[in-house]
């Protein structure tokens, strides 16, 4: 096994740059490959063959136009780190004293990829017209692998990434970028901030920093959700060499001339896939294809509903959180070769980076769940985002047939508080103004019921507990004898109003208990309550709540004597 696995990291090797980035993702998949192979795989992260040394030093001072000793008091003899496209060695620059990290690219390096995917988009050609079960157009994959490759390339271009992801992703305390030194950056030569790390794969060596795997995995994956579903532009080559733990315990971002960038529409409808997901909505799920530019709007999806719920049936049988995400993607790619399914590019880099670190997870723990992971950043976009996708999304998960799902609400405030980012002002504002939007009349009779439903339980379950509390002798007094006690409710009926309100209140228990909680911060809520929208609500939830009441009043005045039949 060893020998085999030293052998095809050979050949990856021998093959050149492109086919060492399909051993890099091949590295950080032990669901995969034996330990031998993710073992030898992962050498091809940062341990390439060099090029010579005179060379590298050659290209820097031909770029830089300057030489060597008037930009650096001290460089690296040898490279620190060797990758498909470039080596790295650590300077101090001369100026300043700050040591670099400079990467140089390796020479002739346009050649070799060039053939690459010149034969690989001839293979792409073959399969379209020969393959039958593979239905995305292949050479547009091969020509988007193409086109992210060749980006990397311009170095200029990479430092421009790195700046970009870091305003956009870096204000959080463990996620850590380094700064570009634009005056020794060219398009073959890239000079940055040193950072001190150890890759994510090297657990034993993280744990010796008294510093936790699975810590940082969770902070890889959080910040893939905001890359991914938040502002849209993500990391598309997160192998192990490209993410460092440092000493401190920040997550260091490395390496970012593959980018990518997910579709504002996309990023709502994945989010509302997974709520349909959730719900067992087979009928929205393949609608969503249409959101996903998976499927083109001619395309009629109804024989895809039976195929994702065979599938999804029997994966939900567990719960959802217990689902791993290879699995999902296994069963969806069953699904997607049966049907007309048009995979873009960049949801195939998404998989790619989702993979990447659920692959990682499963070192430190083999029963580790992306989905679990992911649900508390799930719960806090569905409870405070105002786009109208994921308010509708929201309403879908909360509502079933024409009853509002408190635990549903529960769990999500759970899970939502585990965010962050998470405050209780953003997740009751915006489902306000939704529910006092002139267009939101069929929202508001739902809530107008449900309000009287809570009131009801709110008012009787009290006057339940206080009847329960008194001695038993009082009780039958009260009841006149009638085992059912004075309020014309059965066992069952108590149990669930008691159910109800105690659901209720833990709710609003959870937002009081939220750390950022001021009663300052329902001013805002007071104001719309003012709005004449929210008056009429209310008048309509007491005079529903009245007559409630009113008609159990009467069951009490009416009630049959006990011993005689009511029928």
């Amino acid at each position: 096994m060893r020998m085999r696995a030293v052998e095809l990291r050979g050949i990856l090797t021998r093959l050149g740059p492109t086919f060492v980035k399909i051993g890099q993702g091949l590295s950080t998949r032990p669901d995969i490959c034996p330990p031998e192979f993710l073992e030898e795989l992962s050498e091809l992260q940062d341990a390439l063959p060099t090029f010579p040394d005179a060379e590298a030093f050659s290209c820097i001072e031909k770029e830089l136009e300057l030489p060597l000793e008037s930009i650096f008091s001290a460089i690296s003899p040898s490279p620190i780190a060797a990758a498909s496209l470039g080596q790295v060695y650590k300077a101090r620059l001369k100026y300043s004293g700050q040591v670099v990290a400079v990467k140089v690219q390796r020479p002739r390096i346009e050649e070799a990829i060039g053939l690459d995917f010149y034969l690989l988009r001839g293979l792409g050609f073959l399969i379209n017209k020969y393959v039958d079960f593979i239905s995305s157009d292949v050479v547009a994959l091969m020509d988007e692998f193409a086109r992210r490759v060749y980006q990397e390339l311009n170095y200029v271009q990479e430092g421009q990434n790195a700046r970009r992801f870091k305003k956009l992703y870096a204000d959080r305390q463990d996620i850590l970028v380094p700064d570009i030194f634009w005056d020794y950056t060219s398009v073959k030569v890239l000079t940055m901030d040193w950072v001190d790390g150890v890759k994510l794969n090297e657990q034993e060596a993280i744990e010796k920093q008294g510093l936790k795997l699975l810590d940082l995995v969770n902070t890889g994956i959080q910040c893939s959700l905001r890359q991914l579903l938040e502002y849209g532009y993500f990391h598309a080559d997160p192998h192990p060499g490209n993410l460092l733990a440092t000493p401190e315990g920040k997550l260091a971002f490395l390496d970012f001339g593959m980018m990518s960038e997910t579709p504002e529409e996309a990023r709502c409808a994945i989010i509302g896939h997974i709520v349909h997901m959730v719900n067992r909505d087979y009928e929205a799920m393949a609608r969503d294809y249409y959101a996903l530019d998976f499927l083109s709007s001619d395309v009629d999806v109804s024989p895809i509903v039976p195929a994702l719920k065979n599938f999804f049936d029997d994966a939900l049988n567990s719960t959802v959180s217990e689902l791993n995400f290879k699995t999902i993607v296994d069963g969806l790619g069953a699904v997607l070769y049966q049907y007309p399914f048009d995979v873009p590019a960049y949801y195939a880099l998404i998989l790619r980076s989702l993979t990447v670190l659920e692959g990682l997870a499963l070192y430190a723990d083999p029963n580790f769940k992306v989905l679990a992971a992911s649900y508390p950043y799930f719960a806090k976009r569905l409870l405070t985002d105002p786009n109208p996708y994921l308010r509708d999304a929201l309403i879908e998960l909360l509502f079933k047939d024409g009853r509002f799902r408190w635990n549903r609400l529960e769990n999500l405030l759970v899970q939502g508080r585990q965010d962050r980012d998470f405050t209780t002002k953003e997740a009751l504002q915006p489902v306000l103004k939704l529910l006092l939007d002139p267009e939101g009349e069929e929202l508001r009779v739902l809530v107008v019921k449900e309000a009287v439903y809570v009131t009801e339980a709110v008012v009787l379950g009290t006057m339940i507990n206080s009847y329960n509390s008194i001695p038993e002798f009082m009780r039958t007094l009260i009841s006149n004898g009638n085992p059912i006690g004075p309020f014309k409710l059965n066992h069952d009926e108590q149990e669930r109003m008691l159910e109800l309100r105690d659901r209720v209140f833990r709710i609003w228990s959870l937002l009081r208990s939220s750390e950022n909680f001021d009663p300052s911060l329902l001013q805002p809520i007071l104001q719309v309550l003012q709005e004449p929208e929210a008056r009429n609500l209310g008048n309509r939830v007491v005079g529903g709540v009245t007559q409630r009441l009113a008609a159990r009043l009467l069951q009490q005045i009416l009630r049959s004597p006990v011993g005689v039949s009511s029928q």
